[in-house]
C-alpha cells in the first residue's frame, strides 16, 4: 500500500475520507460493527447528497492569490498557517475595497471598515454572528457558541457596572494564585508561561464568577481550563470529516466524547451553590448570582446557568491568559521597558498593595503597551465576523450573496502607516503619547477600546462585553509579576514566535521565561 493509501482508505467525488479502522480499533466490538456499517451507508449517501452550503462569489471581488480553481484550492490551504500574510497581502493590494481570502471554511468575504455601522445593526436572523464561531469551533459537535442573551446582558448591565466592587477580590486571588500555583522562583526558574497564566487567570476569573466557592474548587478550575482545550482539539479532529460522517465520527473522537464531562463538573460546581443561595438569600458580586437574578423564563433552569458559565469561562480564561504571555514575551525581548512600568505601578499602589478604580485609570503606560503588544500579537487575524444567511444587499448596492463569511481584516489593519505612524517599529508608550495629547480621539487609544482602527475586541453590539474587567484584570495580574519577580530569557533565547492557525494566533505554549522573586 502506497502512502496515499494509507492516509486515506478511499475517496468520493474528490473528498478524501480519513482512515476510520485505527480511531475504532480499541471501542467494543458491537458498537465497532455498527459504526462501519453506518459508514458504509454514510458513503452511499454521500454518493447523492449535497457536500455543505454552496458559496457563490461576488463577481468582480478579487481573490487573495488568484480567482482560478487551482489557486483557490492551494490558498486554502496556506491560508492554516500563513492567513497573516494572505490577509496583508488582499489589505494592502485592495485597501479601501472588498476581497476574499481563501480558507478551509470557504472564501471569506474581507469588507473595508466604513460597511461596519451598515452591519453592525443588520438582523441576525440575516446576517449572523454566532453562527461564524459556530462553524469555527464546529458547535454541533463541541456545544461551543450560544444564542443565549443571558450572559452578555449580565456582564453589560452588572459586571461593567459593578467592575471596582469586583476587583479587591479578583486582586486577592491573583496573590493566592501565584503563592499556590506559581513556582517558588527564589533562584531563576524556569516557568512554561501559558500553562502558568491559564492556571492563574482560571482561578482568577472563577473568583469573579461565583467567589471563592468558584476559584477554590479544583473539578471546577479543571473542568473550566480543559472544556476549551477539548473544544479545540474536538473541533479540528471533526473537521477532517465530510459533513455526512460528523455525526458518526463524533464518537470515535476523545475530545468530544470528555465535554458532557465538563458540563457535569460545572454543574456540581455551580447548581449546590444556587441552591444554597437561594435557601438563605445571600446576595453576591458576581457573575452566577447576577445571572440567577436576571435569567427569564427557561435561562432560569440552574443546569442552563451552569453550562453558560462553562461557556463564558472559554472566553474569559483563555484569552485572558493570551495577552499577558504575549506581554511577558514582549518585555523580555524589550526590557528598558520594565522599570518605567514599575515606577507607574508603584504610584497608584495602596499600603496593602490593592490598585483602586482611580489607579486602574491612571495605569496609562501599562494601558499603552498591552494595546501595543496586541497590535502586535492579536488573538484573532479577523474579527467583526458574520456568516450572511440569505443575499444581503448594501446601502450602496453591493449584494453579498448568502452563504458568505464576512469580517474585517483587524490584523492588517493596525498595520498600516496611515493610521499607526511607523507601524513596525514596537513603541510600548505609542498610545499613553497619543492619550496626553488630549484631543476628540484620546478615548479611542485605551486597551478596551472599539473603534474602526482598533477592532480587536469587535465592533458594535456582540463586541466583546467582558473587556473592561480584562483590561483590569490584566493590568493586576501584570502589576503583581512586575513587582514581585524578575523576568528575562534564557541565554540566547529570542522571542517566542505566536502560532498561526486559520484566524487565530496563539502564544507559544511550550515557550518558557526565567523569573526571580525579587529581593
Amino acid at each position: 500500500m502506497d502512502s496515499s493509501a494509507k492516509s486515506a482508505i478511499f475517496a468520493v467525488d474528490g473528498i478524501v475520507l480519513p482512515p476510520v479502522l485505527p480511531r475504532l480499533r480499541n471501542l467494543p466490538s458491537a458498537p465497532v460493527a455498527v459504526i462501519l456499517g453506518l459508514v458504509t451507508l454514510a458513503v452511499g449517501i454521500l454518493l447523492l447528497a449535497p457536500f455543505g452550503k454552496r458559496q457563490r462569489l461576488a463577481p468582480g471581488i478579487p481573490v487573495v492569490g488568484g480567482s482560478d480553481k487551482s489557486s483557490i484550492q492551494k490558498n486554502r490551504t496556506r491560508f492554516i498557517h500563513d492567513g497573516m500574510a494572505m490577509l496583508s497581502e488582499g489589505y494592502e493590494k485592495y485597501k479601501g475595497s472588498m476581497f476574499y481570502v481563501p480558507s478551509v471554511l470557504g472564501e471569506r468575504l474581507m469588507i473595508p471598515s466604513k460597511y461596519v455601522e451598515e452591519l453592525k445593526t443588520a438582523p441576525i436572523d440575516k446576517v449572523d454572528f454566532v453562527a461564524t464561531f459556530q462553524e469555527m469551533f464546529e458547535g454541533k459537535y463541541t456545544t461551543m457558541g450560544s444564542r443565549s442573551t443571558l450572559h452578555p446582558r449580565v456582564v453589560k448591565a452588572q459586571l461593567n457596572h459593578h467592575l471596582a466592587d469586583v476587583m479587591p477580590g479578583v486582586q486577592e486571588e491573583i496573590r493566592n494564585a501565584f503563592e499556590e500555583d506559581f513556582p517558588n522562583c527564589d533562584e531563576w526558574t524556569p516557568v512554561p508561561v501559558v500553562d502558568r497564566l491559564t492556571q492563574i487567570v482560571a482561578r482568577v476569573s472563577s473568583r469573579m464568577f461565583g467567589g471563592t466557592t468558584l476559584s477554590e474548587n479544583k473539578e471546577w478550575i479543571k473542568a473550566s481550563i480543559a472544556f476549551a482545550l477539548d473544544g479545540f482539539i474536538g473541533a479540528q479532529a471533526i473537521k477532517q470529516y465530510p459533513h455526512v460522517l460528523r455525526p458518526i465520527m463524533q464518537y470515535t473522537i476523545p475530545a468530544l466524547s470528555k465535554i458532557s464531562e465538563h458540563y457535569r463538573a460545572a454543574e456540581r460546581a455551580a447548581i449546590p451553590l444556587l441552591e444554597e443561595r437561594e435557601r438563605t438569600g445571600e446576595k453576591a458580586l458576581d457573575l452566577l448570582y447576577w445571572m440567577s437574578e436576571q435569567a427569564q423564563g427557561d435561562e432560569k433552569d440552574k443546569a442552563f446557568i451552569a453550562g453558560i458559565l462553562l461557556k463564558v469561562s472559554f472566553a474569559a480564561i483563555h484569552t485572558s491568559a493570551a495577552a499577558p504571555a504575549q506581554l511577558i514575551f514582549d518585555l523580555c525581548a524589550m526590557p528598558e521597558y520594565i522599570e518605567p512600568l514599575r515606577q507607574e505601578l508603584e504610584g497608584v499602589l495602596h499600603p496593602d498593595g490593592s490598585i483602586d478604580k482611580n489607579g486602574f485609570n491612571k495605569l496609562t503606560k501599562m494601558d499603552s503597551i498591552m494595546k501595543e503588544s496586541q497590535r502586535f500579537n492579536p488573538l484573532l487575524l479577523i474579527t467583526f465576523e458574520r456568516v450572511v444567511t440569505e443575499d444581503y444587499k448594501l446601502k450602496d448596492g453591493f449584494v453579498i450573496p448568502a452563504n458568505t463569511t464576512i469580517g474585517v481584516p483587524t490584523q492588517a489593519i493596525t498595520m498600516n502607516p496611515d493610521i499607526y505612524p511607523d507601524p513596525e517599529t514596537f513603541d510600548g508608550f505609542r498610545f499613553e503619547k497619543e492619550r496626553a495629547k488630549k484631543t476628540e480621539n484620546a478615548g479611542r487609544q485605551v486597551y478596551a477600546a472599539s473603534n474602526h482602527d482598533s477592532m480587536a475586541f469587535g465592533y458594535g453590539r456582540h463586541a466583546c462585553p467582558g473587556r473592561f474587567f480584562a483590561s483590569n484584570e490584566i493590568k493586576a495580574i501584570m502589576g503583581y509579576l512586575l513587582l514581585n519577580y524578575d523576568m528575562k530569557f534564557a541565554e540566547g533565547q529570542t522571542r517566542p514566535k505566536s502560532l498561526l492557525f486559520e484566524t487565530q494566533n496563539l502564544p507559544d505554549h511550550e515557550a518558557t521565561v526565567l523569573f526571580r522573586k525579587r529581593k
